[in-house]
């Protein structure tokens, strides 16, 4: 009996992607819950991005030693890709979500794939299909109504500016992270990025600048009356929150391949504006809803808009580390 390939079991690989899409979108309430007791947003980025790369390093030494193997080259790359691609993602998406609804800021986020789209139709030259355009004005048109604009509805500037900007450095991280998969170990690319990452902010916001009685500070969990100290929602932030979805990704982008991963992971914004509602009681209004649907339509477009040259070979996106 002739078993199927690893990389042939779209079912499996939707159903990682789909979980990991649950854990990062559960992630946005706890981060949110951790910046409203007390830590900033450099904080807790700098704690998330240590935990997560030390989980990551550990899964990596353990399922492909041999790939952390890197040349000076594919550091420096790597280490672009880290400080881009992963630390100023996570510290922009949290900023944003500090100042807007999680929904919403993932929303605005979430228009990294019509950017890369964009980027590869003038930038490199590719051939995109004339789908990308409709991408666009669905896109845009989904954000004026998650927006308001002209009902005298405000987001905050700093908010929008913060999301916007994370979008930009996840495309940044999705065009070079296909570029340097092509010749370094997925787990490689993923633990590296994350150290360089963790690297990164543990220099610009050192831990023993953090008042550790912080971490010990009572923190009611969403919708109960159980407290739970600061340190636990940490912990999840940067385990559950980061390191294992992120792990979820890279398998299922093994299976299903970058498009269709983007297209399943369109799931994210979705499952995190609902998780806000239900937890933080952050209620979108039914146009804002259907303005988050038409952005989640316009998102899958741009997704299927990029056509693979020929002559490159294939390779996955690395999964976004940074809800």
């Amino acid at each position: 009996m002739t078993r199927t390939p690893f990389a042939a079991r779209p079912w499996t690989g939707a159903a990682l992607v789909v979980g990991s899409t649950i854990f990062f979108g559960i992630n946005g309430v706890v981060s949110k819950v951790a910046l409203q007791a007390g830590l900033a947003t450099t904080q807790l980025v700098q704690l998330r991005t240590l935990g997560a790369a030390l989980t990551v390093l550990a899964v990596a030494a353990l399922v492909s030693p041999r790939g952390l193997r890197i040349t000076l080259v594919q550091a420096r790359n790597l280490a672009i890709l880290g400080v881009v691609g992963v630390a100023l993602v996570m510290w922009l998406y949290l900023v944003a979500i500090e100042r807007l609804h999680v929904g919403i800021a993932l929303l605005l986020e979430y228009t990294a794939p019509l950017l890369v789209a964009l980027f590869a139709r003038f930038v490199l030259k590719e051939r995109v299909r004339s789908r990308v355009w409709l991408a666009v004005a669905l896109s845009l048109t989904g954000l004026t109504m998650v927006a308001q604009v002209g009902r005298g509805v405000s987001l905050d500037a700093v908010g929008v500016a913060a999301a916007l900007g994370a979008a930009l450095a996840l495309a940044t991280y999705f065009l070079l992270g296909e570029r340097l998969l092509r010749g370094i170990d997925p787990w490689a690319t993923s633990a590296w990025s994350m150290s360089f990452a963790a690297l990164f902010w543990t220099i610009l916001a050192p831990p023993w600048r953090l008042d550790p009685t912080l971490l010990g500070t009572a923190v009611t969990v969403p919708q109960t009356t159980t407290a739970l100290p600061l340190w636990v929602f940490v912990m999840w932030v940067a385990v559950l929150g980061t390191a294992v979805p992120f792990t979820l990704v890279i398998l299922g982008l093994r299976m299903l391949g970058a498009a269709r991963t983007g297209l399943v992971g369109t799931l994210e914004p979705v499952l995190a504006g609902a998780f806000a509602w239900a937890l933080l009681a952050e209620a979108m209004t039914p146009l804002q809803v259907l303005g988050g649907a038409v952005v989640v339509v316009g998102v899958m477009l741009a997704e299927t808009a990029r056509t693979r040259r020929a002559t490159a070979p294939a390779g996955p996106v690395p999964a976004l580390p940074e809800r």
